[in-house]
């Protein structure tokens, strides 16, 4: 295992979605941060391959973690998926990104599912002052979750998903403890096939808020960390070529519900104490607060608020649903972190087994996210008509 000093690999963590060291090193004011920021990373090979967008595709077994609204259009009674990503790895070679998921139907209508995101961060090692070493430690960060899905109509779902997340990332020591907090997601899924002319469409609309909860303290409670509250809307349109082919255009936009540091432009010599003190002042919101403030508190007015969106757009081919051809782009604006890279994978379904894989090719050679893979399987059984003998009108799993 690769050894660090810890504030190198602390260092990291602001980027570890894809923030390129250069960037860090040069980064903006406007840029918001928050606690466990590997949340808001798509953690399937799928939705990673269409750019992280995920809220209005067909359900599988990671549609909790992109819409639980989505769990009761699941169309097999059980399934299960396992999904890695070794991390960072043109940095360091002991970080890795586990997640696994799973759902079981509750009559035709509702599902529940249960999953599990680990992030183990590799080995650091402290040392004193003097450079001395003082012992080694594994920092990781993980989130509990269970969601419940249910249709409403034939076309309309709701969900919601109940989180626990825990953040270590220097075990106890005297300058910091492990983080703990609770969340909740909330998700809405609208589905409908329609005919327009000779060709047959299914429009997906998409709408979810998650990480919903109390802020994280690793240290002072009054200097807690926000969550990485977001809301999310998007649309996939999918239409059939033929028996045999289809493809699918999916858009999503996402904005954090976070307050914007405050900052000032140009020269700020001697205002140092008015922009720490404002920026106290929004770190101590509460999370209501917090979250209604984020649509018009930016300093740069509502041209910034516009820079706080993020796009993930993406295309999926299948041929007779049972090869898949991924690609999609991520999208978030320079001042605001600058995470742009274009993402490819492939997927196979047969019978009861799929997997997926992708790759993700930044638009910075320096990018961490370089020649990252993301892997994940597939098992679903039992048919929905099979498993209640009757079919329930739902869209069909890829």
């Amino acid at each position: 295992m690769t050894l660090l000093k810890l504030p190198l690999r602390l260092a990291l963590l602001p980027g570890l979605l894809g923030v390129s060291i250069a960037a860090q090193a040069q980064s903006s004011p406007n840029t918001i941060t928050t606690a466990v920021p590997i949340l808001t990373l798509s953690p399937d090979a799928r939705s990673a391959a269409l750019g992280e967008a995920g809220v209005a595709i067909s359900p599988d077994a990671n549609a909790s973690y992109h819409n639980a609204g989505k769990l009761g259009f699941v169309t097999s009674k059980y399934g299960v998926s396992p999904s890695y990503s070794p991390w960072l790895r043109n940095v360091t070679d002991d970080m890795g990104l586990a997640y696994l998921s799973g759902f079981g139907k509750i009559g035709q209508r509702s599902a529940i599912s249960a999953s599990l995101m680990y992030f183990d961060l590799g080995t650091i090692s402290f040392r004193d002052e003097k450079n001395n070493p003082k012992g080694d430690f594994n920092p990781k960060e993980y989130a509990v979750s269970v969601s419940y899905g249910q249709k409403l109509s034939e076309n309309f779902g709701v969900g919601i998903t109940a989180r626990y997340i825990r953040s270590n990332l220097t075990g106890e020591t005297i300058s910091g403890k492990p983080g703990n907090a609770a969340a909740v997601d909330l998700g809405a899924y609208y589905t409908k096939d329609l005919s327009i002319g000779p060709s047959d469409y299914n429009l997906g609309l998409g709408a979810t808020i998650s990480n919903i909860g109390n802020k994280m303290t690793y240290t002072n409670p009054l200097q807690a960390d926000f969550l990485p509250t977001t809301l999310k809307l998007g649309t996939a349109i999918t239409r059939e070529l033929d028996a045999y082919n289809k493809i699918t255009l999916t858009v999503d936009a996402s904005k954090l519900l976070v307050p914007t540091p405050y900052y000032m432009e140009g020269d700020t010599v001697g205002f140092g104490k008015t922009i720490k003190a404002k920026n106290e002042e929004i770190r101590a919101k509460g999370i209501v607060s917090g979250i209604v403030g984020s649509f018009s508190d930016a300093p740069g007015g509502f041209s910034e608020e516009l820079k706080e969106i993020n796009i993930s757009a993406g295309l999926e081919y299948w041929y007779n649903d049972l090869l898949a051809a991924r690609v999609g782009y991520f999208y978030e604006n320079p001042v605001k972190g600058d995470r742009q890279y274009l993402s490819f994978g492939l997927g196979v379904r047969y019978q009861v087994f799929g997997v997926d894989g992708t790759y993700l090719v930044p638009n910075q050679r320096a990018n961490p996210l370089a020649q990252t893979i993301r892997v994940s399987l597939h098992f679903n059984f039992n048919k929905s008509e099979e498993a209640f003998g009757t079919g329930d009108g739902s869209a069909p799993v890829n």
